[in-house]
C-alpha cells in the first residue's frame, strides 16, 4: 500500500521511511519502530493507519537494517544515536507530515524501542500533538515524562520484564505529579503483546483493544 520515500531532517540531510497515505487534508501519524527495524510488520503498522485514515510515516532509524535476531537487535539498539533520532528522524518525520499540502496535526507512537522513543519525542519535537508509547520507557536523563506537556496515552504489559509494572508506576506518578493526566493502560500480557508477528507472546485480544483504545485517542486529539 505504501513506500519507501525520502525526506529532509532539520539539519538538511536526508532520512529514509516508509509512506503510507491517506490523502490530503488528513492528520499524520509518526509509526516509531521496535529494534528490529523497520520491517514488514512495522510498514503493515503504518498500512493500517493509513486505511484508517491517517497519514503514515515511518522512518527508517537503522538506515535499511533489519535482524531477527534479538542479540543483534540489541546490538542496533544501543548503537542508535537516540538524541539524532528524536531530534532528527522523528522530528523531521512530523515536520514532513505536517507539511503536506492541506496536512494536518501529527502524533507520535511506537513499540518496545520506539515507544520509549514516543516520550522523547513528546518532550522535545516540537509541533507533536500527542504520543501513543506501547511499553517502552527512555532513560528519565534523556527524556523525563514529567516533562510532557501534550496529550499521552500508553499502554503496557503486566508480565513485562523491561517495562516492569515498578517503572510504570515511576511514570505514571511523575507525570501526574506534574500536573499531566496521561491516559494509561495495563494489560494482562508479556512485552511485545502487539506483534502479531510473535507468537509466543502476542495476545489478539488486547492487541485489539489497544488498538482500538489509540484511534479512539488520537480521534480526539487530531481529527
Amino acid at each position: 500500500m505504501g513506500q519507501m520515500i525520502e525526506f529532509k531532517r532539520p539539519d538538511g540531510s536526508a532520512c529514509g521511511g516508509y509512506f503510507a497515505g491517506a490523502g490530503k487534508g488528513r492528520p499524520g501519524v509518526v509509526v516509531i519502530q521496535e529494534w528490529w527495524g523497520l520491517n514488514d510488520q512495522i510498514c503493515g503498522i503504518a498500512d493500517r493507519f493509513a486505511r484508517a485514515g491517517y497519514n503514515a510515516l515511518a522512518p527508517d532509524l537503522f538506515q535499511g537494517r533489519v535482524t531477527q535476531d534479538p542479540d543483534e537487535a540489541n546490538h542496533m539498539m544501543n548503537g542508535l544515536d537516540f538524541p539524532g533520532a528524536t531530534h532528527q528522524d522523528i522530528r523531521g518525520a512530523v515536520d514532513h507530515l505536517r507539511g503536506i499540502d492541506g496536512g494536518g496535526k501529527v502524533a507520535a507512537m511506537g513499540f518496545c524501542m520506539g515507544g520509549a522513543l514516543v516520550i522523547a519525542a513528546a518532550v522535545h519535537v516540537p509541533n507533536l500533538a500527542a504520543g501513543a508509547c506501547f511499553y517502552g520507557i527512555p532513560p528519565k536523563e534523556f527524556a523525563d515524562p514529567a516533562e510532557i506537556r501534550i496529550p499521552f496515552q500508553a499502554h503496557f504489559a503486566s508480565r513485562d520484564d523491561w517495562c516492569t509494572p515498578a517503572a510504570v508506576d515511576t511514570l505514571e506518578a511523575a507525570m501526574r505529579a506534574a500536573g499531566n493526566a496521561p491516559e494509561l493502560y495495563r494489560y494482562v500480557a508479556d512485552h511485545a503483546f502487539c506483534n502479531e508477528r510473535r507468537g509466543e507472546v502476542y495476545d489478539a485480544a488486547c492487541a485489539s483493544q489497544a488498538w482500538e483504545r489509540m484511534l479512539a485517542f488520537l480521534a480526539k486529539h487530531l481529527d
